[in-house]
């Protein structure tokens, strides 16, 4: 008994996760438990420069970011109130709401979610304006590179703070401040705003926007997980091409003879000596190197040999796993990523687009609206507040992200208008998901009608008039008699 009590102790010790498995063949793997801040802290800024470089110089890591871009920020996140004067207000606004004078409103989101995508962090400074500067509010964004924060600045504070990479916190963890040099540090030319010293930038006017996948101050680059494979991808590529220059650097070699034979003799030195074995062009020079498209003599030669190139069947093979690799680390779909669609159909693409449709839109909801937008649209009332232009500070933004574009509309249309008379979603959500302000689409019907009533015009599109079915509407001008209902 105690034995078959000892057998299933030992048995029940030796169970546990194969992941976490500790003998000789796992004993390589090599995982930390450090914090995700002692992480990012360690290879944050080498993870930038890396995904800046393959955005510079890859063409597939540049397609992914502009993928991503494009998806997730598109024709601009728009927000609208229940007050129209808001909405005009801010309309007016964004038009002029970049620092530099070159962006609207949502090219400032598309630069700064573009900074998330690619160096981890995406930052946007409130610039206070004056009055008599003429902006409909007196009110600008600037878009900061992550670099500008002073990631060496790391420690305890006084009254129970701290600093970590750069980013200040009170007691309670809240943040204070952004440790921020005056320049870019990077910059090829001296700047008298750069200095060695930081400054602190009151955390109230930054705008951060990263993804948090662990309790982390600060992001990390979306393709870091595939970096080590762009890099092996073109690495591969590169080999590849020199091994196909390479094949096609001589077309054939004179073989086959003896270098006493007579035509061996021809070929001699200056003083008269044969030549020793070898290949050697028509002056008699040993050949070292090949050119393209040649015939080179070995001496004593009487045949012909080709080259005779080999073809690469895993090319291609070893380049679309590769790829899909890359596309999973980005998190958007291989077609998207490599432009190839020679291998998918209408099915599998939009079970594919459906799934990246919904990482795009947990990505808006969830990170790029709270952290970017909703600062922003704060900061957009407190200052058309203080100047005057509007009564409050409490109203409260419906933000609308870009409609994803589809491959068959038709359907999507269909299964709208199906939600909407079923109830089981309203007309102006169904606007609204479009990109279009509810509001300002219902006021244009009523005025579009009113102006064909008046003109006398009935077009096939308006459904008072005409049913789905191509037919009159019966119109009903009085109400029945209640005597005369039966």
């Amino acid at each position: 008994m105690r034995r078959v009590r000892h057998r299933a102790a030992m048995e029940t010790l030796t169970r546990g996760y194969a992941g976490a498995d500790r003998g000789r063949l796992k004993s390589s793997i090599k995982a930390p438990s450090t914090s995700a801040d002692a992480e990012v802290s360690r290879d944050g800024r080498l993870l930038r420069d890396r995904m800046r470089d393959l955005v510079r110089n890859n063409p597939h890591a540049a397609n992914a970011l502009s993928v991503l871009v494009t998806h997730a920020v598109g024709d601009g996140i728009v927000p609208r109130t229940k007050d129209r004067k808001v909405n005009e207000l801010f309309a007016t606004w964004s038009k002029r709401c970049d620092a530099d004078g070159m962006l609207d409103f949502a090219g400032i989101q598309s630069l700064a979610v573009r900074g998330m995508f690619e160096s981890g962090d995406g930052l946007v400074r409130r610039r206070r304006r004056r009055a008599e500067d003429g902006l409909p509010v007196p009110l600008q964004l600037q878009v900061l590179e992550t670099d500008l924060i002073d990631g060496s600045k790391d420690g305890i504070q006084s009254g129970g703070g701290i600093i970590i990479q750069g980013i200040e916190f009170d007691a309670i963890r809240k943040r204070r401040a952004y440790w921020m040099f005056g320049a870019h540090p990077g910059n090829s030319f001296f700047d008298p705003l750069l200095s060695i010293k930081s400054n602190p930038v009151p955390a109230e006017d930054i705008a951060h926007v990263y993804e948090r996948q662990r309790p982390q101050v600060r992001g990390t680059p979306w393709g870091a997980p595939v970096i080590a494979d762009l890099y092996d991808l073109a690495s591969y590529e590169q080999a590849e091409l020199v091994r196909k220059k390479l094949e096609a650097c001589l077309v054939g070699v004179v073989t086959g003879g003896d270098i006493n034979d007579p035509i061996g003799m021809e070929m001699s030195n200056d003083d008269g000596k044969p030549l020793p074995a070898g290949v050697y062009d028509v002056h008699g020079a040993r050949v070292e190197k090949f050119a393209p498209g040649m015939f080179y003599n070995a001496v004593g030669g009487k045949d012909i040999e080709f080259s005779q190139p080999a073809a690469t069947g895993s090319y291609d093979a070893y380049k679309t796993s590769m790829l899909h690799t890359i596309a999973a680390g980005f998190r958007v779909p291989h077609a998207l990523l490599s432009g190839r669609l020679d291998k998918i159909n209408y099915s599998s693409s939009k079970v594919g687009l459906e799934g990246f449709n919904r990482t795009i839109s947990a990505l808006q909801w969830q990170i790029i609206i709270p952290m970017l937008c909703e600062p922003i649209w704060r900061w957009f009332l407190e200052a058309a507040y203080f100047a005057g232009l509007i009564d409050h500070m409490n109203h409260v933004a419906e933000w609308s992200p870009p409609r994803p574009y589809s491959a068959d509309p038709g359907r999507d249309v269909n299964a709208k208008l199906a939600e909407v008379r079923a109830g089981f979603r309203s007309l102006s959500s169904a606007i609204a998901e479009t990109g279009y302000n509810p509001d300002d689409v219902l006021t244009q019907i009523a005025e579009d009608n009113k102006k064909l009533d008046e003109l006398g015009i009935i077009l096939d599109s308006d459904p008072r008039h005409i049913s789905q079915a191509g037919q009159f509407q019966q119109q009903i001008d009085d109400k029945p008699d209640i005597e005369d209902t039966p």
